[in-house]
């Protein structure tokens, strides 16, 4: 591509802080002591004997290299973030700034619960919203992550057959499984054990019955799962678990689909984890913080975390050390709080039927977005892969548009990018052929999830006269199209001084 057609951040070299500014210069300068100096407050051992290398700029370049890096990225405030499995909604401001007051965000983690009853009374009715969504009766909001949330759910199940003389040695997952369960399972000790799909996109009950004896600590499924598609046979799949007396786990990566409609304990799981960071709201991406908290049901409760969020006969909150069949703490303070800040307002602020209108809305905008991409022909080459309809998300295959286009799931992503449009998630899950999965989530309108889909079809239209636009796409990004072999085998995470 010339010169002329690149973009500004193109032709813009990438640089650090730190290579910007020159020597003396300042974005602010501390006022003078107005104490006196004392020699020795500090130990000689623990004072440095050289000033610490920081960046020397003014307060214009420092506002600009952060302005213009956040550029370089695409976010859910610029643009439609339809990455499947992830629920990438919109995060309300309001729940920011209630995190943002001075008794949440300043609240230290090792401050004294009697001097935490405010931070305590907010975690314990979490804990209760959450128990009542997932219709498990015990909670606990320690788990930092979805991934966290599996662990914890795992170690749970492998402290209840200890518990009861078992040394059970495997976990099945369904093939459609998100990555993090077999990293999970292999992370506990455990042996993989996959099971197969049926023909309508759910747990192939004969291949479960098949797989599951005495041996089998635990059962890892999502319900709807990564094909979008709501298992009819839940009820079967939760008997065939239990009377091998395993356990049923709920993966809770697509509670969106289904919150205050139907929930987990009433299928018959014995242990839920679930995304804050998804499904309520908590601002996801960018590494982090995260939250998974896990229910669970009462066989299942004295092995959870320690310590635990106790209320008092006079309803005063502590937590609880005394927890001798704890798997034991998970991380080092009660989880990430300004999670379960904005988690808890979300909560409040929609309410029972509000979730339920949020999840029946989700649904809604995937069959609407689905719908819109059979009027218009996209699905002539990018096929539905299972069933007729979804839940929250659905998944297209792009083997016919490979085939007959002659480009693939990956190019269509890329040039998605050019239109500003974020790609739905790509190849995967790895039983559909060049799969493209896609979430549009309920806080997405018509206007958007239609634009979305006339793309689509432009890029087919536009591949049908000459496939090696999409295949050199994307154009207009900060990069191009990145070598991502190289970049994982040979990977630059240092800095040349």
């Amino acid at each position: 591509m010339s010169a002329a057609t690149e973009t500004p951040l193109q032709r813009e070299e990438a640089t650090t802080i730190f290579e910007k500014g020159a020597p003396g210069r300042r974005a602010f300068s501390c006022p003078p002591m107005d104490v006196p100096e004392v020699d020795g407050l500090l130990p000689e051992a623990l004072r440095r004997s050289d000033p610490p290398r920081l960046p020397e700029v003014s307060e214009p370049e420092l506002v600009r290299h952060y302005v213009n890096l956040s550029k370089r990225n695409f976010d859910l405030d610029s643009g439609f973030y339809p990455l499947g499995s992830c629920t990438m909604k919109h995060n309300p401001r309001l729940h920011e700034r209630v995190a943002a007051l001075p008794g949440h965000c300043r609240l230290h983690p090792l401050q004294d619960p009697a001097h935490a009853q405010g931070a305590l009374e907010l975690m314990w009715n979490l804990e209760r919203a959450l128990a009542e969504i997932a219709g498990l009766p015990h909670v606990s909001l320690q788990p930092s992550a979805g991934s966290h949330g599996e662990l914890a759910g795992v170690l749970l199940t492998k402290a209840f057959h200890a518990d009861h003389g078992q040394q059970r040695t495997k976990v099945l997952t369904p093939d459609t499984a998100h990555g993090t369960n077999p990293a999970t399972v292999t992370m506990a000790g455990y042996e993989v054990v996959k099971v197969g799909t049926n023909a309508d996109g759910g747990v192939d009950v004969d291949d479960l019955r098949a797989k599951a004896d005495e041996s089998v600590a635990c059962l890892m499924l999502t319900n709807p799962n990564t094909l979008g598609i709501f298992d009819s046979n839940i009820e079967e799949i939760a008997h065939v678990v239990h009377d091998v007396g395993a356990t049923l786990y709920y993966d809770g990566a697509n509670l969106n689909a289904v919150m205050g409609i139907s929930r987990p304990g009433d299928m018959g799981f014995d242990i839920v984890h679930f995304n804050l960071h998804k499904s309520f709201t908590q601002p996801h991406g960018g590494g982090g913080p995260g939250s998974g908290p896990i229910a669970v049901s009462d066989r299942i409760e004295p092995y959870l975390p320690r310590p635990v969020i106790t209320r008092t006969d006079d309803g005063r909150f502590d937590l609880d050390d005394a927890r001798p069949k704890s798997i034991g703490k998970l991380r080092g303070f009660q989880g990430n709080y300004g999670c379960f800040v904005r988690s808890y307002a979300y909560i409040r602020s929609l309410g029972a039927e509000g979730l339920k209108d949020a999840s029946e809305t989700a649904v809604l905008n995937a069959n609407y977005l689905l719908a819109r991409l059979r009027k218009l022909g996209v699905t002539d080459q990018l096929p539905l892969a299972f069933g007729e309809l979804c839940m929250h998300e659905f998944v297209l295959s792009g083997a016919p548009m490979k085939r007959e286009l002659k480009i693939r799931t990956l190019d269509l992503a890329k040039r998605l990018l050019d239109h500003g449009f974020h790609p739905p998630t790509v190849y995967f899950p790895l039983l559909v052929d060049e799969a493209l999965l896609i979430e549009p989530t309920e806080t997405e309108t018509r206007e958007t999830l239609d634009a979305f889909a006339d793309v689509v079809a432009d890029i087919l239209r536009e591949a049908r006269e000459d496939p090696q636009i999409a295949r050199e796409a994307p154009y207009s990004t900060p990069v191009r199209r990145l070598d991502e072999a190289a970049a994982a085998k040979r990977p630059v995470i240092r800095q040349a001084l």
